[in-house]
């Protein structure tokens, strides 16, 4: 017979040796953010994420998605190293390359599945066989919501999720097992947003177009990582030179006050990427490209898109010879996306494109 309230207590033991900062449970009832999701989707500012409607049941339905789970080991780590470089004197300088936070060190996706298998393992030992799948934003799994559920934070007005003693600068995954662990008497954790509405405020592209709703079309993250077209011109001078991501809503964010820092060193910056010189980054080769951002989660967006996105922000800076030329080195480009993304950027730099 299995004492799942010891289990429980064991889990969030072992799930702290593992290097995961906060551990919780829940069941497989999504519904009460239902609404929102669809109601998301249905207004398409999912933008080309087209992967998010048509896998909207299973994210909405976890039993679907892996058969037999009944509940949900939710986790978080906390990734802000404690050395890097002040971001907003990245973001405040023309010269240099703003990378959002996350993305410095080693990618998080293989860490903390290899983390979280590592958790089942353990579970497996003490328990015998069992089903489980983990999940680190790799399948349709709404884990926001997950998360707050399982009481590891509440969905900010960004649509973040936020800890009281944390902030929100942490990953989180799950474990979906056919383990009856969530408490039969749960309730998400109180939203502590109040009154403040100082992510909508800060926003580049004023994505956040009402409090807990994010328009991704808008968003500077979507915009240089999930989109693989050409970025709108009207909003090109406003992603400044933010080339990977953006921290703008976290930065602001009273909560963050509470941060902690992570002990993991592979999150530390690699490359010098939290304060890297955009001429620099802008003549990598696609193999010093692909070389420099192994194990990096920069390397998905590949060696086009990272020069269109940083295209975009030596368009956005003060007029320079060292740019211009940067730029013109690079003007017949193969990739029609990239060459048009230059050109913008030399019209910018010059006021008459080539």
């Amino acid at each position: 017979m299995i004492d799942y309230h010891q289990l429980r207590s064991n889990i969030i033991e072992w799930s702290e040796s593992l290097g995961f900062n906060h551990t919780g449970f829940t069941n497989t009832d999504l519904g009460h953010h239902e609404a929102r999701f669809l109601n998301w989707l249905d207004a398409g500012y999912h933008g080309d994420m087209d992967y998010m409607k048509r896998h909207a049941d299973l994210r909405l339905k976890p039993s679907s998605l892996h058969e037999g789970t009944v509940s949900i080991i939710s986790v978080r780590m906390n990734y802000l190293p404690e050395e890097h470089t002040e971001p907003w004197s990245v973001i405040n300088d023309s010269n240099l390359a703003y990378v959002s936070r996350y993305a410095l060190g080693r990618d998080y996706h293989k860490l903390m599945r290899k983390r979280l298998q590592q958790l089942a393992e353990k579970i497996q030992q003490e328990v015998g066989e069992f089903g489980y799948r983990a999940f680190v934003d790799s399948a349709p799994v709404l884990e926001k919501a997950t998360a707050e559920k399982a009481g590891l934070g509440w969905i900010g007005k960004h649509s973040n999720l936020l800890s009281r003693d944390a902030g929100s600068w942490f990953f989180i995954g799950e474990l979906y097992t056919d383990l009856p662990l969530a408490s039969e008497h749960q309730t998400a954790p109180e939203n502590h947003c109040g009154n403040c509405t100082a992510c909508i405020d800060i926003c580049p592209t004023k994505a956040i177009i009402a409090p807990y709703i994010v328009d991704a079309r808008r968003c500077i993250s979507y915009l240089t990582i999930e989109l693989r077209t050409s970025i709108p011109v009207e909003l090109r001078s406003l992603l400044g030179n933010r080339i990977y991501g953006c921290d703008d809503c976290q930065l602001v964010c009273p909560w963050n006050k509470f941060l902690q820092y992570t002990a993991e060193k592979d999150f530390s910056p690699r490359d010098n990427l939290d304060a890297p010189l955009l001429i620099d980054l802008f003549l990598w080769t696609e193999k010093e490209f692909l070389k420099r951002t192994e194990g990096s989660a920069i390397r998905r967006i590949g060696h086009e898109c990272w020069l269109r996105n940083i295209a975009v922000a030596l368009g956005n800076a003060p007029s320079d010879d060292a740019i211009i030329n940067a730029l013109t080195e690079r003007a017949e480009h193969p990739s029609e996306m990239v060459r048009e993304h230059i050109e913008w950027a030399l019209e910018q730099q010059t006021g008459s494109g080539l």
